[in-house]
């Protein structure tokens, strides 16, 4: 078992930046490829970026590359979203996530799962 817990969520205007952290607990987090999605009522949670077990690679969706960096710390069992110039459309619920299956971008790739933070960027 592998526990999620995400914090750093809130209410920024246009423009803002925050950052999202995720602290993970149980199994050996260091092994695990770890990911954020994003949700907004009525739609599908959809991929926004992920990172390799060591770090050494990173993944994004179109609609972040270049705003919003993903990283982690095994020795602290820690993942990061640092997420600038944000948008309107880039409010819903974050989610944290860690898995093994190879399918990076889709929800299946990963067996685990925070209980998500809001993130609500006004414009």
């Amino acid at each position: 078992q592998v526990q999620l817990v995400e914090s750093g969520g809130g209410f920024v205007q246009a423009g803002g930046s925050l950052r999202l952290s995720c602290a993970a607990s149980g199994r050996t987090v260091s092994d695990w490829r770890l990911g954020w999605f994003r949700q907004v009522p009525g739609k599908e949670r959809e991929f926004v970026a992920a990172i390799s077990w060591s770090g050494g690679s990173t993944w994004y969706s179109d609609s972040v590359k270049g705003r919003f960096a993903v990283s982690r710390d095994n020795f602290k069992s820690m993942l990061y979203l640092d997420m600038n110039s944000l948008k309107p459309e880039d409010t819903a619920v974050y989610y944290c996530s860690a898995g093994y299956n190879p399918s990076i971008y889709e929800t299946r790739g990963y067996a685990y799962w925070g209980q998500g933070t809001q993130v609500t960027v006004s414009s």
